[in-house]
């Protein structure tokens, strides 16, 4: 499966050859738990890849462009995607992944790696934000709460 830049997924059986590569970008501790947890995965059977991961400022402006557009408000897009300076992506310090199976066997064994999933309305959203094998710390409704309450992710 891969997400589209507004947060649906469109199905696919494996990994795409145009899939995003898979830690390019990506703030080294995280890049080092993603493929920790991934070569597990695979030797577990369960197919796991990563749908986005780092994002130049450009694309993640396209992306709120296309959610005010989509939701017709930024209050309603900032729950789904949320303007350069405010996304996890733009720094690396975010993932989504995909296919759901393998992000539903993330968000259960991903603390090992200190991967958890962040906000409960993107079930494919993924960052470092816990020490290696410590629980998961309470998800947050969506990126908007998240960004009033602690601020930019970005200077």
């Amino acid at each position: 499966m891969a997400l589209t830049s507004l947060g649906a997924m469109s199905a696919w059986a494996t990994a795409p050859a145009h899939a995003a590569p898979e830690t390019a970008g990506l703030d080294p501790a995280l890049a080092t738990a993603y493929e920790q947890a991934s070569t597990t995965a695979h030797t577990e059977g369960v197919d796991l890849w990563i749908t986005s991961g780092k994002r130049s400022r450009a694309e993640q402006q396209q992306m709120w462009r296309d959610g005010l557009a989509r939701y017709g408000s930024a209050a309603e897009a900032r729950k789904w995607v949320l303007p350069p300076n405010e996304s996890t992506h733009v720094s690396g310090h975010a993932i989504d992944v995909g296919p759901q199976a393998g992000a539903a066997w993330l968000e259960r064994y991903g603390y090992r790696w200190g991967l958890c999933r962040t906000f409960t309305n993107e079930w494919w959203h993924f960052e470092k934000t816990s020490i290696p094998g410590v629980p998961c710390p309470a998800m947050w409704p969506n990126a908007a709460v998240r960004a009033d309450q602690m601020g930019p992710a970005l200077p």
